[in-house]
C-alpha cells in the first residue's frame, strides 16, 4: 500500500490525503442530514436509536463544532460524530472549518505517522511493542469513558435529588421568572 506514494512528493500526498478527508466529511455530514430527515419515517428509524448514534449526537450538542475536528483522531467514531453534525443540522459556517481544519490534521497524521505505522506493522519490524502501545492507547481510552459516564451519571443523580435545582430548558424563561427572583423587587 505504502508503494503507491512513495514515488509522490510529500505535498502531493498531503493533498490527496487532506482532499480525499474533507470529501469524505463532506459527503458522510450530507447522508448524515439526508438520513435523519427521511430516516424517521421509514424502516431506518430503528437505526437512528443506536447507542453509537445517540453517543455522537450527545457528544456534537455538548461540544459543537470542535467536535467534528477531535473526531478525525479517533477511529469509528469519527464518522458517528460526522453523520450526528448533518442529522443535528448544524450551520455549514461552523462544519466546514471544522471539517478542514479535521481534514487537515488527519492527512498530515496519515501522511506521517500513519505510513510508518502501517510499513512497522507489515513488514513485522514494530514486533511486539506496537500491539503494546495499542494496547495501551485503548486501556486508556475504555478507562477513561469509563471515569466520564461515571461523572455524568453522579452529576445527574445529584442534581436531581436537588430540589432546587430545575431543569430551566424545558420551558421558557419568562420576564415575570427574572422579576420573582430579583431580591431587590
Amino acid at each position: 500500500m505504502t508503494d503507491v506514494f512513495e514515488s509522490w512528493p510529500y505535498a502531493a500526498t498531503l493533498a490527496f490525503f487532506f482532499a480525499g478527508a474533507l470529501l469524505r466529511s463532506n459527503a458522510t455530514y450530507w447522508a448524515g442530514r439526508g438520513l435523519r430527515a427521511g430516516g424517521e419515517r421509514t424502516r431506518l428509524s430503528r437505526h437512528l436509536d443506536r447507542p453509537a448514534v445517540v453517543a455522537a449526537e450527545w457528544f456534537v450538542r455538548r461540544v459543537g463544532a470542535p467536535a467534528v475536528t477531535v473526531s478525525f483522531l479517533t477511529i469509528g467514531f469519527q464518522t458517528a460524530v460526522i453523520a450526528a453534525s448533518g442529522a443535528l443540522r448544524m450551520p455549514l459556517t461552523r462544519f466546514v472549518p471544522a471539517a478542514v481544519v479535521g481534514s487537515a490534521v488527519w492527512a498530515v497524521v496519515y501522511t506521517t505517522i500513519g505510513f510508518a505505522v502501517v510499513e512497522a506493522w507489515l513488514t513485522g519490524a514494530a514486533g511486539p511493542w506496537l500491539l503494546l502501545v495499542l494496547g495501551l492507547v485503548a486501556a486508556v481510552w475504555v478507562v477513561t469513558a469509563l471515569v466520564a459516564r461515571r461523572a455524568g451519571r453522579s452529576r445527574q443523580d445529584v442534581t436531581s435529588q436537588d430540589p432546587t435545582t430545575q431543569d430551566v430548558t424545558s420551558r421558557e424563561v419568562t420576564s415575570q421568572d427574572v422579576t420573582s427572583q430579583d431580591p431587590t423587587s
